[in-house]
């Protein structure tokens, strides 16, 4: 039997009560490998974690070996092989974004040093909780231990969302839709690039659409998703951004045949400016990823790239104090 350590921050909040369940019920490892879970939120949310203890228990979980609550990151953290960092303080009404954005800088720079004391040095962290690319960047600076690309923030709900507007828009299955990535910051700066996409392994499908669809219409719903589900829902898109970190560490433990995007440092790729948390094409394999280099970007497309680069940049001179 193999084990594998699994801390989830924010564990008993929306996302990561679809998420935990997904987890133990999927098929991200081996038959044979137990998860030992570990649960962490703050103090006043003890009691409703004890609940999403109870309710664990209660699927008796062949993939669970043991499970912990605590409000403790050091607990938490202790020798993980993975740390999924979803809890971070929501925006609250007539809060500035660069307050929210300090605000998570301690967060994250607390919970990136506890990390690096106590969490094996080869652990995998996911940085989910909002803004996640420069939170990424603060948990980065705050592991030195703990190697660069170990790191990664998440894009995969945006590349999701981009996969199934595009797929409607064609009339085919999502499943039909390869090669479709996301640059940048998880905002609306963000650019869902569709010019390298197939559609069953072919890109005819883009003399199709109108470049007027992809700009005006494409584009702007891919990046003001999440509001559009608020709008309609009343509350933030939890059970997709829950899939969206599942999709997000699969690929990370079994690769993928497809491109990806997910957040990783940037060293002056596609002359982006470098130690940004910033998306990227890439190719993933177990353990490993490689940026796909042979995209040609256009003026265009550098129009959309440079403004996302700034937003991520003005980002981090706003947590300089923390890097």
């Amino acid at each position: 039997m193999n084990k594998c350590s699994i801390a989830i921050t924010g564990a008993a909040g929306n996302i990561a009560y679809s998420l935990i369940f997904r987890i133990l019920s999927g098929s991200i490892f081996m038959p044979d490998t137990k998860i030992d879970l570990r649960l962490l939120d703050i103090p006043d949310a003890k009691k409703i974690l004890h609940g999403v203890k109870l309710e664990i228990e209660d699927c008796a979980f062949n993939s669970l070996d043991t499970i912990t609550v605590t409000d403790k990151p050091d607990v938490a953290f202790a020798d993980c092989d993975y740390i999924l960092l979803v809890g971070a303080k929501p925006r609250s009404k007539g809060m500035q974004r660069s307050d929210l954005i300090l605000d998570n800088a301690h967060i994250f720079s607390d919970q990136g040093k506890i990390i690096n004391k106590v969490s094996k040095k080869s652990a995998k962290i996911i940085v989910v909780g909002n803004p996640a690319n420069t939170n990424a960047l603060i948990v980065c600076s705050n592991t030195p231990d703990i190697p660069n690309e170990n790191i990664s923030s998440l894009m995969r709900l945006d590349q999701n969302r981009a996969k199934s507007i595009l797929s409607s828009k064609v009339g085919q299955h999502v499943s039909c839709v390869t090669k479709l990535v996301v640059w940048g910051n998880h905002s609306t700066t963000q650019y869902p690039d569709i010019s390298h996409a197939q559609i069953n392994n072919s890109n005819n499908f883009l003399d199709t659409i109108d470049e007027q669809w992809i700009h005006d219409d494409f584009i702007p719903r891919v990046q003001k998703r999440g509001a559009e589900i608020i709008e309609h829902r009343g509350l933030s898109s939890a059970a997709s951004a829950a899939s969206a970190v599942y999709d997000h560490f699969n690929v990370l433990v079994n690769g993928s045949d497809d491109w990806e995007s997910m957040g990783i440092l940037t060293s002056n790729n596609y002359s982006i400016t470098s130690n940004l948390f910033y998306s990227l094409p890439l190719k993933i394999s177990k353990n490993s990823f490689d940026i796909i280099e042979s995209i040609e970007v256009s003026e265009k497309m550098r129009t959309y790239l440079s403004a996302t680069e700034k937003e991520l940049i003005d980002e981090r001179d706003t947590v300089k104090e923390f890097l």
